[in-house]
């Protein structure tokens, strides 16, 4: 899967850990930053060009962090087309695909550690969208809110 990954300075260290283990599993990684760790840097500036790439299908999903994983979830959810979760257990990881065709999955780099959050990762990309009337139904209210909310 083509796949992208972003971070600020609070996610840095995990987004590289994950984005290692997952090419070893053999998704195309795309990098949109952080390149390197900066204290300064600011999570909008990588997760909004993350966010941009799914909705344009650039990227198939993403997987964005930051330091609690809150901030990356706010700013990759006011990307029209884009469905962006705090995940913390896998359950959620995967009915988050199969009932609402989440496409970014947001983690928190100070408060997962690295096996979780790649046990996470992994059963985000391994779920698929189930595409039932009621899924399809909810859909398509939250796709009318994103056309009507300013």
């Amino acid at each position: 899967m083509r796949l992208g990954v972003a971070a600020d300075h609070g996610g840095f260290a995990l987004k590289q850990k994950l984005a290692a283990a997952l090419a070893v599993d053999g998704h195309e990684i795309v990098d949109f930053g952080a390149a390197e760790l900066d204290p300064d840097d600011d999570y909008p500036d990588f997760v909004a060009p993350l966010a941009r790439a799914v909705a344009a299908g650039e990227v198939e999903r993403g997987i964005v962090a930051c330091g609690s994983g809150v901030g990356a979830c706010v700013a990759a959810n006011k990307v029209a087309g884009v469905r962006a979760a705090l995940i913390t257990d896998p359950y959620s990881a995967r009915q988050g695909v199969e009932d609402d065709d989440m496409n970014v999955i947001c983690l928190g780099g100070r408060v997962l550690g690295p096996e979780l959050a790649l046990e996470l990762a992994r059963t985000f990309l391994a779920a698929r969208y189930r595409r039932r009337p009621r899924y399809e139904r909810r859909l398509a209210k939250v796709r009318q809110l994103e056309e009507t909310t300013p």
